[in-house]
Parts: C-alpha cells; structure tokens; sequence
C-alpha cells in the first residue's frame, strides 16, 4: 500500500499528520527528555515561540471580522456561555472522579474548564461542514481574546472551590506578557504584514503547530525525568481516557441542544457545536507552564493533552460525515 493510501485511510478515521506528530513527539519525550541546561535553554526558546506565535495570530486577524461576527449575538453569546460557563461547571462536577485517580489530574480537569477555543480547527471544522466560517472566526477569536484574561481568573476560582491553591496576580501578568501583549502588537503590525500572511498562510500553520510540539516536547520531557509513568499505571489512563471522552460527549450534546433551544440556522449551529465543544492546546500549553509553575506540569497538563486528541478525532469524523451527507444530497439534487 502506498503512503498516500496510508494517509487517506488514518484521515478517514480523524487521524493526520499533526495528531501523528503529537503521538511521536510524545515518545522521543519518553525515550530521550532534555535534560539540565538543555531544558533550560528549550524552555526559553518555548517562551518566545509562544510569543512570536500569538504576535502572528494578531497580525492576521482581520479587525472587520471581529466586528462583523460581533453581530451575531446569538452565536458569540452561545460560545462564550458554552466556553467559560458549561466548561467550568462540568469540570467541578468531573474533578471529584479524577482526584480519586490523582490530584494533579483533577487540577487539569478544572483547567480544561477554564480555557478557550480552538482556533484553527474549530474553523477548519466549521467549513468543513458547510457552517458559518466567518461567525466560527470571530467566536473561537474573541475566545482566545477574553480567555487571556478570563482564563486564569477561571483557574483560581475553580481551583480555590475544590480547595485547591490558587496561582496568583503575578501570573497573570506573565501571561499578558507572553500573550495578550504580542497579539495587541500583532494587531498594531496588521497592516504591514497581513498581505504576506494572507499569501503565506503555512507560516502561521508550520509556526503552531511546531510550536505546540517544541511544548509538549518539553513538558512531557520534565514529567518524564519525574517519573510520570511510574505515578500512572494503565488502569489510570484507561479511566482518565473514559472521563475524557465523557467530558466532551455531555459537552457536545449539550451544544447541539442549546442549537436546538435557540432555533440557530444550521450554519450557526455547526459554528457553535465546533468552536464550543473544542480547547485550546495552543493557549493551554504555554499558560499552564507559568500558571502552575513548580508543580507537576506534565501530569497536570494530561487530561487537556487528551482532551486535545480526542477532539481533534471526534470532530474531524464528524465534520468528514457531515460533508459526505452534503456532497450525496447535492449530487442527487
């Protein structure tokens, strides 16, 4: 069989090259984590490749997009309730389970709950389905926007309710340095640089998605040198891979309900279904590194790591079944 075949047919199944990264990335973590000075020296060069990274988000984003999907209250508001009201509060109620299989797990069940959505995939997906691309923009946008400030104020909140220690002002402010300032300087650069990024846009996709590889790379290599998989047995992943999966399963049917409850044109629907259901690895990683710094980061950053695959799994066969029925409908039209 040919590797185009290959590929095809793990497509098929919502598995591509980047999740086949992820998987491979997590292995050369396990087998051969940076270590001592080199650890260092990857961390900083994580650091500013988040930044250079969220500096490009602000640069090709499109002003009038935010404006024009502002527009559309029902869907803005239906993400931003999904994203940073349902999430929290399902995460409170999905803790309890976890912390029985360990503590730093139910911490990164209540910080899934805390972050914002995707970007990319959310919208990839959106089209995909033939939803509403230009309101899937401006929701998993104005998401990523309000969770640079929503989300660690989110954290300390959930985590201070399940008697958790809470990370304090001078995280936050970390992150606004190696977030939220880059993306309002990306703005400023729009102009000068949009044309380019427009015609170029693999530089911003190859710059994600390996800088969430170099992040995971380093944060699996750190729980690796502290003896991450000797702390967790197999009976522990297959438990936490189950409240995963249940996590985003009450989280989808409660989207596609809530379409329902506000009669959303299709398209609407679809932009909702995708870009509230799904979290940010992109922003999670580098947060949690300074929100939880000195504590068990890889552990703590697993249930988001899985939530991230699954997702991506889940929504890439929905998305393909989706189209399918669309493309058989217009072919019998």
């Amino acid at each position: 069989m040919r590797l185009a075949d290959i590929e095809a047919s793990l497509r098929r199944i919502g598995i591509d090259r980047y999740l086949i990264l992820l998987f491979l990335t997590l292995a050369l973590a396990s087998v051969l984590p940076v270590r001592g000075e080199a650890a260092k020296v990857v961390s900083s060069v994580t650091f500013w490749a988040v930044a250079v990274l969220f500096f490009l988000y602000g640069a090709k984003l499109s002003t009038e997009s935010i404006r024009d999907g502002l527009l559309n209250r029902r869907l803005q508001l239906g993400t931003l309730l999904t994203t940073f009201g349902l999430f929290p509060i399902l995460a409170l109620l999905l803790s309890s389970p976890a912390r029985m299989l360990a503590p730093a797990l139910a911490v990164g069940i209540l910080y899934i709950g805390s972050l914002p959505s995707t970007v990319q995939s959310s919208i990839a997906f959106t089209s995909l389905s033939g939803g509403n691309v230009a309101g899937a923009i401006c929701a998993a946008s104005i998401s990523n926007i309000a969770g640079v400030v929503l989300s660690p104020l989110l954290v300390s909140l959930l985590l201070a309710t399940s008697g958790e220690a809470a990370p304090g002002f001078e995280a936050v402010w970390k992150i606004c340095q190696q977030i939220l300032l880059p993306f309002i300087l990306g703005q400023f650069c729009r102009r000068w640089l949009f044309a380019t990024l427009a015609r170029h846009k693999w530089i911003v996709t190859i710059f994600d998605r390996g800088t969430i590889l170099l992040i995971v790379y380093s944060a699996f290599s750190a729980g690796v040198t502290s003896g991450i998989w000797e702390k967790l047995g197999l009976h522990i992943l297959l438990l936490l891979f189950g409240l995963i999966v249940l996590f985003l399963a009450i989280v989808m049917a409660i989207t596609v309900l809530a379409a329902r409850l506000m009669r959303m044109p299709r398209e609407d629907a679809l932009a909702l279904f995708y870009c509230g259901s799904t979290k940010s690895l992109a922003t999670g990683l580098p947060m949690a590194g300074i929100l939880f710094a000195g504590q068990d980061i890889a552990l703590i950053v697993l249930p988001l790591m899985l939530y991230h695959l699954i997702q991506l799994v889940v929504c890439a066969l929905i998305s393909a079944r989706i189209a399918e029925l669309r493309n058989q409908k217009q072919a019998m039209a």
